[in-house]
């Protein structure tokens, strides 16, 4: 009974054992789609990130320039103590000699009788608080432009990460497209591997047999060597490749990550409409407007410069800088400035601005015939890259062909080894093409698609 209870336990632990081996197992491996890499793209890409705290960063602009609007209040507080009495006045300062002499006499006479001193000090020590209060009333119209500059700053943050996102997706479309790629090649010359070896199993008994020579089963281990190189490189590649993929949506790299194979684009380009999105819709044109609005305002501030500036000043203090006992006191002004001499300098920064406003709108004009050129290019790219598609299509199915036949002529006697080495690389030369041109038709698609919809 003992032994079978002990047998039960150490059955129990090994299953348990076996669950969590095969659960770890299982779970160890990290299979990522397309769509998940884009999303974790938009959560941890480094670009994408900072586009984004370039967006709250013009927010606290924003928000500072409309403080501008309110008064501006400083607080303050002022002490001293001096080793003599910063003023000193007594009997003997009086410079007329009657009136010396009569308060001398008078101070005799009082002396007994009343605190008062034959010498006046202030200013030995003292303290105040003060709070000064600035209310602009007209400043040019600084305040004004400077919150509409701000505004416009936002704007231009906002559609920069907005294009940033839109090349950040499209990067790393690319770049996952270009790893499956590799896998595709990968298992494409593994295949290959496993044909060169059932030929090489072929050989190796003709040669035996004394039906083909030595030099024949040479080719094929040759070829063999020459597919094993490039599974290394491909295997490099396919590692370097999935390193940037992670850096870029933003996790770390592991061998275990697994790339799922795309479905095949299906989407033929002749089912688009050529007719472009206006210009006005792409952020890159709409930063170019902002560009010029906010030359022009800047301008409006350099004007504003030039004008009068008026401001209210409220000045408040309790405090005894100089009497003994503490009292308040308050002073309101009204301040007038009327800048006489910066009209020089400034008439030169009006001019520059004048022509930086040119500039953008050259910028602007010349950018706007550039974006169509961009969109139809887009547009011929994704056409050539189908038609391309489809013609290499037909030309793996010849290849293939030309391999079936190849084999069935070497079977039958009709056919050389090097004619069946040739007619393989053909082959194998074709997957690979096919593979190239469909992660060139996506690529080329997600660019249309980017343009149209940003």
């Amino acid at each position: 009974m003992k032994l079978k209870i002990k047998g039960t336990g150490l059955l129990r632990a090994l299953l348990c054992v076996s669950l969590l081996t095969a659960y770890g197992t299982q779970t160890s491996a990290q299979t990522l789609t397309l769509d998940s890499c884009l999303a974790l793209a938009r959560k941890h890409n480094a670009d994408i990130r900072t586009s984004q705290l370039e967006v709250l960063k013009a927010q606290e602009v924003k928000r500072q320039a409309f403080t501008k609007y309110f008064p501006q209040l400083q607080l303050g507080a002022f002490g001293y103590y001096a080793a003599e009495p910063l003023i000193r006045f007594g009997l003997e300062d009086i410079q007329s000699n009657d009136m010396r002499e009569l308060l001398e006499l008078i101070y005799e006479i009082a002396e007994t009788s009343t605190d008062v001193k034959k010498e006046l000090t202030l200013m030995k020590k003292g303290a105040s608080v003060s709070g000064t209060v600035v209310q602009p009333i007209f400043v040019g119209g600084r305040i004004v432009n400077g919150n509409r500059l701000a505004k416009l700053g936002v704007e231009a943050a906002e559609l920069q990460a907005t294009a940033k996102m839109r090349d950040v997706m499209e990067n790393i479309e690319s770049s996952y497209y270009l790893v499956t790629g590799l896998q595709q090649k990968v298992a494409t010359l593994e295949a290959a591997l496993n044909l060169i070896d059932s030929l090489d199993h072929t050989v190796d008994v003709a040669l035996a047999n004394g039906l083909v020579t030595k030099a024949d089963a040479l080719q094929v281990q040759l070829k063999r060597n020459e597919m094993l190189a490039n599974q290394q490189m491909l295997t490099s590649g396919i590692r370097l490749s999935k390193r940037l993929l992670c850096q870029q949506i933003g996790i770390e790299y592991s061998d275990d990550i697994v790339f799922e194979e795309p479905s095949s684009p299906s989407l033929p380009p002749l089912n688009f409409n050529k007719t472009l999105q206006p210009d006005s819709l792409r952020p890159e044109m709409q930063l170019l407007r902002i560009n010029v609005e906010a030359e022009k305002l800047k301008k409006k501030m350099t004007i504003g410069e030039q004008l009068p500036q008026i401001a209210f000043i409220g000045i408040g203090f309790y405090g005894n800088i100089i009497k003994t006992d503490p009292s308040a006191n308050g002073i309101a002004m009204l301040s007038l400035q009327v800048p006489l001499t910066a009209w020089w300098e400034n008439a030169h920064k009006i001019h520059q601005h004048n022509i930086a406003i040119e500039e953008a709108q050259i910028m602007r004009d010349n950018y706007t015939n550039l974006m169509s050129l961009e969109e139809e290019k887009a547009y011929s790219d994704m056409v050539d890259a189908y038609m391309l598609m489809k013609s290499d299509s037909s030309a793996l199915d010849v290849a293939q062909e030309n391999y079936r036949l190849a084999n069935l002529n070497y079977e039958a006697g009709n056919a050389t080894l090097s004619e069946v080495l040739q007619a393989h690389a053909l082959l194998l030369q074709a997957e690979n093409a096919i593979t190239d041109r469909r992660t060139t038709y996506v690529v080329a698609r997600r660019r249309l698609l980017d343009l149209r919809e940003n």
